[in-house]
């Protein structure tokens, strides 16, 4: 699969409304029939960065999201609440689920 987080730091003023802002990006991601997750967390520290995690099938499936226009629309529209330029690992690993943690194995 093709895993990526991505570290979006934003205006403090676009901080409270991101959720809403991203709600048709996310939507339409999750919608994708290659994406296998699409989630978001909001920094417990920092209340202007936001944390995406997703995930895609395989390379034509990050191929097609990129490519997309839900995906070019996001690009214009996040683009005005930014503080910054977003921070991102992408990266190819074995497997399309998440892997149970053993250390805190529940009965």
């Amino acid at each position: 699969m093709i895993f990526i987080v991505v570290n979006f730091t934003v205006k403090p003023d676009h901080a409270d409304g991101w959720l809403d802002l991203v709600q048709p990006f996310t939507d339409a991601t999750r919608n994708e029939p290659g994406n296998l997750w699409f989630y978001w967390s909001r920094a417990v520290e920092d209340p202007n960065l936001y944390v995406l995690v997703e995930a895609f099938r395989d390379d034509d499936a990050a191929v097609a999201h990129v490519q997309s226009e839900h995906f070019r629309n996001a690009l214009r529209e996040l683009k005005p609440a930014l503080a910054q330029t977003p921070r991102i690992i992408n990266t190819t690993i074995d497997g399309t689920e998440w892997s149970l943690m053993g250390e805190l194995e529940v009965d």
